[in-house]
Order: structure tokens, then C-alpha cells, then sequence
């Protein structure tokens, strides 16, 4: 079966997906690109197919039914084809994301629970389990920030605050040398700021748990809790042989396998802006984002949101395409339950 052409605007979207029977069929092509094959038996060639029931066919040779939502981030759901359809469209293609409460209305959902169900599957699959490290011919920046707020109640102050690690590649822009020429012209004698000549690349984000702070790691020098976080970070995300940018923390040091730039900031904002533009910009995009459009994430669900904006971020260029790409990735995962979401039993993948 024939995938057929990724939608590029709303109203193409309603003419290519007008009902459950169009999505199943996508789906269908999706899971099988080269033809379906029953899972029972091995058979290969066209199944049967029902109109009153889209999500499943039957092989022809073994009389076998199978769910195309079997498998896949729609498992189990008695929600339609094309509500997960539009879901996912809603999700992909919004630049600033979408809230369960924005999700919901949208949809036309009668519950909260289920458009917050919906989105976290749909972030279920949005990690690519055989996803590639980054880094390689570019540098990569590396930094941690803390994200949460004010807590009601709890007086002045920040309370619950949890620590993400982010790793980020820095690319040239093409036009480089003509940023740099323009720079010059304009602000004569200064020398031209690193984001205007580079950009950012891929991004990995991870939320860490018990990381020793500074005043910990000083008070005992032996405790290499903050070094088997942050360099397994690095490890699990960065390409060794890279050349990898980092702070002077303590954390950092003994970083073996890179090609490791650290420097001591001390605070200042003028040797972060040069050393670490782009992660700080990224942090800085990402707190706006969980502040903006979710107003606030609950600890237990951060990773699930961090993997959300890794998998916008990393797609921003194409964001039509993001649509097809976590379709394509869902086929593949197995979701979680609305008991394992709500009790933080679930463990969303980082």
C-alpha cells in the first residue's frame, strides 16, 4: 500500500484524512510500507477490510484479525482513528504547542483526562529508540538549568525546583561570512557575538534527580554522584571524539573520550554569552514554553514535556513533517496507562 503525500495545510489535511476508514488506511501503510504481512502466520497480500471497523483487518489465509492500533501509542483506545489523527496534527504543527486544556476544546473531548491521556501517548512516541548521538563534526554545548516556580503557600521564594541537563550542537550558518561583514559595518570595532554566526542544531534534554550541589560537592570532594550524572549524560548523547563545551564545574572534570572546552564563568553573563550561547538560549526557550503554554509541569510528567520539545525543537525546520515522523515513531511504542500516567508508575523515556 501507497503512503500517501504528507498533508502541507489545513484544509489538504481534511481532504487526505476525512474519516476513521483514511487514517486506518494511512496507519496501515505506515506499519506495513511494503505490504501487509500477518503477524500469526507470515501471510503476505491485501486483507480484509471493514467499514464499520477501521482499526482492523483480517488476513486472508488464517482468518486472523489485527488491530492496527495494536502496538502503537493508540493501543487499547476506544477513542477514533481520526481524533488521534487530528491530535497529532494539532500537536505537530502548532508552534507554541498545545495545553490538554487548549487540546480538549479543540477536539471536542468531554473529559481533561483524555486529552491529557492522548498528548502523553502521543509523547510516548515521540523518543526514537535507535535516535543517533550528536555532536561529531559540530561542538556541543553542555549546561544544566533549573526548572520550576512559586509554589502557593509556601511563601517567598522558589520551591520544587528540578534540574534538567541539555546537550546541544553548535552549526556555522551559511551565510556566515556575510553576518560577519554586516557586524562589522555597523558596530565598528567590536568584535561579532557567536550566535550570530552559528545556530543550533539537534538537542537531547534529560530532568536528573539528586545531583549534588556545590556546596556538596566542596563540603566532600570524594562524592562522584555529580560526574556519573552529568558525564553519563554525555556519554549517552554526545558522539565521542566530539568537542564538547562545559562550564568549569566540578562535575565536568575527567571528562575522558571528547575533546572537553571547559571554562570558569564565575557568573558572569558576558563569558556565558560567549562560551554557552546557544544552550542558555535553548533553557531559556524551554522555560518559556512550560511557563507559557502548560503554565507549570508537575515533576513526575517534566521528562515527558522535555522529550515534547526536543522533538519540536529538532524537527523546527520542518514542521509538517513532524506529523508523519511521530506516526512513524508510535507504531513502534508501547503506551502508557491512564493509571501508570496519574500514580508516576510510568517511566517516560529520556
Amino acid at each position: 500500500m501507497t503512503r500517501p503525500a504528507f498533508p502541507t495545510s489545513l484544509p489538504e489535511f481534511q481532504r487526505i484524512f476525512p474519516d476513521s476508514g483514511a487514517c486506518g488506511r494511512y496507519l496501515e501503510a505506515v506499519r506495513w510500507p511494503d505490504g501487509f504481512t500477518c503477524p500469526k502466520c507470515n501471510a503476505r497480500g491485501e486483507p480484509y477490510r471493514f467499514a464499520a471497523r477501521p482499526g482492523v483487518i483480517r488476513c486472508r489465509a488464517c482468518q486472523t484479525n489485527v488491530s492496527l492500533m495494536a502496538g502503537t501509542v493508540m493501543q487499547s483506545s476506544h477513542t477514533p482513528l481520526s481524533t488521534w489523527f487530528w491530535g497529532a496534527y494539532l500537536m505537530t504543527t502548532q508552534t507554541p504547542g498545545i495545553s490538554s486544556v487548549q487540546f480538549q476544546r479543540q477536539l471536542g473531548l468531554s473529559r481533561n483526562e483524555t486529552a491529557f491521556q492522548i498528548l502523553h501517548k502521543l509523547r510516548a512516541g515521540m523518543v526514537r529508540p535507535e535516535r543517533d548521538t550528536i555532536g561529531g563534526e559540530f561542538p556541543v554545548e553542555v549546561d544544566e538549568c533549573y526548572v520550576g516556580g512559586k509554589t502557593r503557600g509556601e511563601g517567598r521564594g522558589v520551591h520544587h525546583q528540578a534540574t534538567v541537563v541539555g546537550a546541544v550542537e553548535v552549526r556555522p550558518r551559511k551565510d556566515a561570512e556575510e553576518r560577519a561583514e554586516k557586524w562589522a559595518r555597523t558596530h565598528k570595532g567590536k568584535p561579532v557575538p557567536r550566535k550570530q554566526l552559528v545556530y543550533a542544531g539537534r538537542l537531547r534534554l534529560r530532568l536528573v534527580s539528586d545531583l549534588p550541589s556545590v556546596a556538596e560537592m566542596l563540603a566532600d570532594p570524594s562524592n562522584g554522584r555529580a560526574a556519573e550524572i552529568l558525564q553519563g549524560f554525555v556519554r549517552d548523547s554526545v558522539t565521542p571524539g566530539s568537542t564538547v563545551r562545559t562550564d568549569g564545574w566540578i562535575g565536568y572534570k575527567g571528562l575522558a573520550g571528547y575533546t572537553h572546552d571547559a571554562r570558569v564563568l564565575g557568573g558572569d553573563p558576558d563569558k556565558a554569552e560567549a562560551h554557552l550561547p546557544m544552550i542558555h538560549l535553548v533553557f531559556s526557550n524551554l522555560k518559556t514554553w512550560l511557563d507559557g503554554t502548560h503554565h507549570g509541569v508537575d515533576p513526575k510528567h517534566l521528562q515527558a514535556y522535555l522529550n515534547e520539545f526536543v522533538f519540536r525543537f529538532n524537527r523546527r525546520f520542518y514542521p509538517m513533517t513532524s506529523f508523519h515522523s511521530l506516526l512513524g515513531i508510535a507504531a513502534r511504542t508501547v503506551p502508557p496507562t491512564y493509571e501508570q500516567l496519574y500514580s508516576g508508575e510510568w517511566a517516560h523515556a529520556a
